[in-house]
């Protein structure tokens, strides 16, 4: 379990991290249950970080819980976002799959999303779990494996 001074910690080393790319970056650490830690950043210039489709955030975000793990003897997992980019990205995905399996249930014709990382594809997954008109499926080997949304 984390404690205050692990967080104290974990804020001090990730400000310095992200104030060596651009001293202006606003860190902020929110510890959100007993083994998971939200960190955001406030970037005047977040694609450095962000990359194509997210891919340096979520290589950024590796490399800080392993520098943060080696500094604090706990188990604690670490989601980083920097300027809301995993929070609009979501938002964007959900969009999409809402458009897509209405866009099914209407045709009764399959749709291929196209290529996405695990967690992405979980969030169309987890947004049309509840749907009766529709059932989704993963398929295909990484990095090209698709979310398949079929009529049901």
């Amino acid at each position: 379990m984390l404690e205050k001074k692990d967080i104290e910690k974990i804020k001090n080393l990730s400000s310095g991290f992200f104030n060596k790319i651009d001293s202006n970056a606003k860190v902020n650490v929110e510890k959100r249950d007993d083994d998971n830690v939200e960190i955001s950043i406030k970037m005047v210039e977040p694609q450095v970080l962000i990359g194509e489709n997210g891919e340096t955030l979520r290589r950024t975000e590796r490399l800080l819980r392993l520098a943060l793990r080696n500094n604090i003897d706990k188990k604690f997992y670490v989601n980083l976002d920097i300027n809301d980019y995993k929070k609009k990205r979501r938002e964007y995905l959900e969009e999409k799959a809402r458009e897509a399996a209405d866009e099914v249930s209407l045709t009764g014709v399959e749709k291929k999303m196209p290529a996405l990382p695990a967690a992405e594809r979980r969030i169309i997954h987890m947004e049309l779990q509840n749907r009766e008109d529709v059932e989704t499926e993963s398929r295909g080997k990484e990095p090209d494996r698709q979310v398949i949304i079929k009529p049901n």
